[in-house]
C-alpha cells in the first residue's frame, strides 16, 4: 500500500468524530471513533487521530487527499456546528492539516450517498412495499440520532447527485391526539417545534417526560423498553416510531422517493424487534389518497457500521476525477 494510495475520510456527529483511511482498492482501514467532547476543536481531535494512527503503525504524513462529512450545513469556508461546540475555517483547517485537499460534506449527502451502494447485508428491510425495479429512481433517507438528518439521492446521467438539506428543523406536525397533546405540552418551551425535537435522543426523552412524567435518559428508556420491563417506556418508543414513520412518509412525498426510504441514525438500528414490531410502517403509509403510492415504497434500516464514510468518499474520488478531467 503506497502513502499516497492512501486518503483520510471522517464521519462527524454531535457525539462521535469517525476517522477511517481509505485504501486504494476502495476499502476502509484503521477506523476510529472519537468522542467529540473529548477535544476542543475538529483540528485536536483529527490530531489524534493521525497520531493514533502513526502509534499502530501507519505512515500518514504524506496524506494529500480527505473528505469530512458533518452534521451541519456546509455553505462557505466557515462551519459552525448546530449540535455541537465546534467551529472552523474548511481552508484553515485544510492548511493546519497539511492537505491538497478537503472536501467537507453535510453528513447525510454523504450518507445518501452511500445508499445506491448498500447491499442486502448492509440494510435491513421494514414492512411490505414493492414498486418492481428501484434502480434509477430517487432514494430517501431520515435518521434520528443526536439530531435528525434528511436527504436524498437522485440519479442523473449515470451518476448519483445527492440532495442535502436540513428537513429536520421543517415544524413537526402531529398525526393523533395524543401527539397534538405532547405539541401543546412544549410549544410554549420551544415556540418552534420542530420534527427533530420528537424525533431525536432528546426527543425521545421529551416524549416520554409529556406521557409519563419521568426524566430518563435516552439510553434507559430504550434499554427499558428493550428488556419489556418498563410499559412506560415501551410506550414512548412505540410513539416515537409512529412519528418517525409519519415524517418519513412526508419526506418519501416530497422527494418521491420511489427507489425506497431509507432509515439511518443512532437510534433505530438499537431498537430492533421494536422497530420492526412499531406502527412505523403503518404510519409511513397512512396518507390519505395516496396510500397506496406509498404502499409500494419499500423501506430499510441501514445496519452498515460506517455508511457515511462510504459516502465521504465516493464524493471525493468525484472531486479528484472532474480536477483530473
Amino acid at each position: 500500500m503506497t502513502l499516497h494510495a492512501l486518503r483520510l475520510v471522517a464521519d462527524i456527529g454531535g457525539t462521535n468524530a469517525r476517522f477511517a483511511l481509505q485504501t486504494q482498492e476502495g476499502g476502509f482501514a484503521d477506523i476510529e471513533v472519537l468522542r467529540g467532547s473529548e477535544h476542543a476543536t475538529i483540528g485536536a481531535a483529527l490530531r489524534t487521530y493521525l497520531q493514533n494512527a502513526r502509534g499502530r503503525g501507519l505512515a500518514v504524513d504524506g496524506l494529500r487527499h480527505a473528505a469530512i462529512a458533518i452534521a451541519n450545513p456546509v455553505e462557505g469556508d466557515v462551519v459552525s456546528m448546530t449540535n455541537h461546540h465546534w467551529r472552523f475555517s474548511i481552508e484553515a483547517l485544510r492548511q493546519e492539516a497539511g492537505l491538497e485537499t478537503l472536501l467537507v460534506v453535510n453528513d447525510f449527502a454523504a450518507l445518501a450517498m452511500a445508499l445506491p451502494h448498500l447491499g442486502d447485508g448492509g440494510r435491513e428491510r421494514v414492512g411490505d412495499g414493492d414498486v418492481g425495479d428501484t434502480s434509477g429512481r430517487p432514494l430517501g433517507l431520515i435518521g434520528p440520532g443526536t439530531g435528525l438528518g434528511v436527504a436524498g439521492v437522485l440519479p442523473v446521467g449515470g451518476r448519483w447527485i445527492a440532495l442535502p438539506g436540513e428537513g429536520g428543523h421543517a415544524s413537526f406536525s402531529p398525526s393523533s391526539r395524543r401527539e397534538i397533546g405532547i405539541l401543546e405540552a412544549v410549544l410554549d418551551e420551544y415556540g418552534h417545534v420542530s420534527a427533530e425535537r420528537m424525533l431525536s435522543g432528546a426527543g425521545l426523552e421529551t416524549i416520554h417526560r409529556v406521557l409519563h412524567g419521568e426524566r430518563l435518559a435516552a439510553a434507559d428508556i430504550t434499554a427499558a423498553a428493550l428488556s419489556g420491563a418498563n410499559a412506560a417506556s415501551l410506550d414512548s418508543v412505540e410513539v416515537f416510531c409512529a412519528i418517525l414513520g409519519c415524517v418519513a412518509g412526508n419526506v418519501a412525498l416530497t422527494l418521491g422517493a420511489t427507489g425506497g426510504m431509507y432509515i439511518g441514525g443512532g437510534i433505530v438500528p438499537r431498537l430492533g424487534r421494536l422497530f420492526h414490531g412499531s406502527g412505523f410502517r403503518a404510519r409511513f403509509e397512512s396518507k390519505g389518497r395516496l396510500q397506496s403510492w406509498l404502499a409500494r415504497i419499500p423501506t430499510y434500516v441501514i445496519t452498515e457500521p460506517y455508511p457515511a464514510l462510504r459516502g465521504a468518499a465516493a464524493m471525493l474520488a468525484d472531486q479528484l476525477a472532474g480536477r483530473q478531467a
